[in-house]
């Protein structure tokens, strides 16, 4: 349901991406300053001195390392040289410290450090600068997240392999205008890395049978059975964190079904925001059955507006379509904590709807058009579906969505008002998230009967919103459905999916006959979405497309 921190790593994801595009031709590891060092104590506790410094680290026993340095001159000099017509503050919105991670002399990962980090004092008074990189928890330090994004995303732990390596850091200084410039050598050092071997239950690699009466005809297809038992090796390993469960789909039937840190095809999984989507099913039938107009009504429809707080005639134009696109223009953003209207705020309340509806309008977005992922809007359709159908939201659900695709074990998380709540949370089994998505794969049809009709879900598929307007490049949005391309040999493959915090997620392949389903459990791990995509186009893509 949170998403403020997933989007946040996204972000600098990206800004590093492409700063390590832009940098590696400008780094060299001929430079023979040896400034930098390494320490293995725990920063938090006393300041690290020279004495505390080490020359090796074991990758999975030490729980801490950080590096110190000392600059001969504040950063902000260095950035001056770069460009001395700049002012202080030009200097400092344009540039920063850049990190190059050498593994066994080989350039793995650069990182042009985001402006934003560290204080300002860190760039122009300090000279010496300590920064922790490893700890047992995560910390909300700049360094923690640089090291995360080296290892999990950018080449670490591939670079890493069981043995010894040799580890070095360089610094530099950088500053990015038109063009990125990159300053001399700041700071380097070196550190012997000790990878120990990875101890797994090998009862775990092999790709699990299907056991009998799962609901699905099971598929004849062949599938690369070494593909997926390479991914369980990762998943035992602990290089995918916290994967509960695998399901795919192929033309209906059921092709992998696999589990994992003790869950089982009944265990039920909580896919946090998976459950929006859920939502938008529902409000597809009311307005089918003409319990509910269509989705252009408009929210004063079902609300006083003018009963709350912060009414504006604005407000008078937010339709159902714009809650379900997350463009109904309230200032409600979930990715930015400053909001006031975070879903972890409203959750802090007695009564969501009452919270969504006295939150106050964007000045400049404009409705229907300008994107925030806005978690309490799609709760208030919960609301107003609850209100417009027979018996609430919950029965009409069961009827209408749960029983026909033979779904009886199943959980909602409900509101204040003991309304169930469509921001996410239902739990289901993973079995069954795959029926929902195959429902969307179907057009709406299952075993012969229209359950949702066929233009809703085009609608519901399709790219109603861009993202561009919260920073996202190509990103689109539907009606509680994302939309994605993921890229295998060359070639890309049109996806629309649910996703919710932790890595779950449903996905519905647009021109090939799959439907895959993900369910984990890494809420507070970064990265998990990523680590999901990774395992779609590296492990379970290859497995089916090569035998498909």
């Amino acid at each position: 349901m949170k998403s403020n921190y997933l989007f946040i790593l996204i972000t600098c994801l990206l800004i590093s991406c492409e700063n390590n595009s832009q940098s590696k031709s400008s780094n060299t590891t001929s430079n023979k300053v040896e400034n930098l060092y390494f320490s293995k104590v725990d920063h938090t506790k006393a300041k690290i001195s020279s004495e505390e410094y080490s020359k090796n680290f074991n990758l999975h026993n030490n729980a801490y390392l950080s590096i110190v340095f000392n600059l001969d001159k504040p950063l902000i000099e260095s950035l001056q040289e770069l460009a001395p017509s700049l002012s202080e503050d030009e200097l400092l919105s344009k540039g920063n410290f850049q990190f190059s991670y050498i593994v066994d002399e080989k350039l793995i990962y650069v990182e042009n450090l985001n402006p934003g980090a560290g204080p300002k004092t860190r760039k122009t008074e300090k000279l010496r600068q300590a920064i922790p990189l490893v700890t047992p928890e995560r910390i909300d330090f700049w360094g923690w997240f640089m090291w995360q994004r080296f290892m999990k995303f950018n080449g670490g732990q591939d670079a890493f392999t069981e043995g010894n390596h040799t580890l070095s850091i360089e610094i530099r200084p950088y500053l990015k205008e038109d063009i990125l410039k990159v300053g001399p050598l700041l700071a380097k050092g070196n550190i012997a890395v000790e990878v120990p071997k990875i101890i797994i239950d090998e009862n775990l690699v092999p790709v699990q049978k299907i056991q009998p009466n799962s609901g699905w005809e099971i598929s004849k297809t062949n599938f690369d059975s070494s593909k997926i038992e390479a991914l369980n090796r990762k998943i035992a390993e602990g290089r995918f964190e916290d994967i509960n469960g695998i399901v795919v789909i192929k033309k209906g039937e059921l092709l992998i079904e696999e589990y994992f840190d003790n869950t089982t095809r009944d265990s039920l999984h909580d896919t946090r925001s998976v459950g929006k989507s859920f939502a938008s099913t529902i409000l597809g039938i009311a307005i089918e059955e003409r319990l509910i107009k269509n989705e252009d009504a408009f929210l004063k429809d079902f609300y006083n507006l003018k009963s709350y707080k912060n009414y504006s005639t604005k407000k008078d134009s937010v339709t159902l379509k714009s809650l379900l696109t997350m463009s109904s223009g309230f200032l409600g953003d979930d990715d930015d904590d400053d909001s006031p209207g975070t879903e972890d705020k409203m959750q802090s309340t007695d009564n969501w709807v009452k919270f969504t509806l006295d939150l106050p309008m964007h000045k400049d977005k404009v409705i229907g058009r300008d994107y925030n992922y806005f978690t309490a809007g799609s709760a208030l359709l919960g609301d107003i579906i609850h209100k417009s159908v027979p018996n609430g939201l919950v029965s009409y659900a069961d009827k209408k969505l749960f029983a026909p695709l033979d779904i009886t074990n199943y959980k909602w998380f409900y509101t204040p008002q003991n309304i169930g709540y469509t921001g996410g949370g239902i739990q289901l089994r993973a079995i069954d998230f795959a029926k929902y998505g195959q429902l969307y794969k179907n057009k709406g049809l299952w075993n012969g009967k229209q359950i949702l009709s066929k233009d809703w879900v085009e609608k519901s598929l399709a790219k109603q919103v861009s993202q561009a307007y919260a920073g996202i490049e190509d990103g689109y949005y539907g009606y509680l459905f994302w939309n994605n391309m993921y890229t295998v040999n060359g070639k890309d493959y049109e996806v629309s999916f649910s996703a919710g915090l932790g890595g779950n997620k449903i996905i519905i392949f647009k021109d090939i006959p799959f439907v895959v389903v993900i369910t984990a459990s890494a809420y507070d791990k970064p990265g998990a979405y990523i680590h999901i995509d990774k395992m779609m186009t590296d492990y379970i893509l290859p497995a089916i497309l090569d035998k498909r």
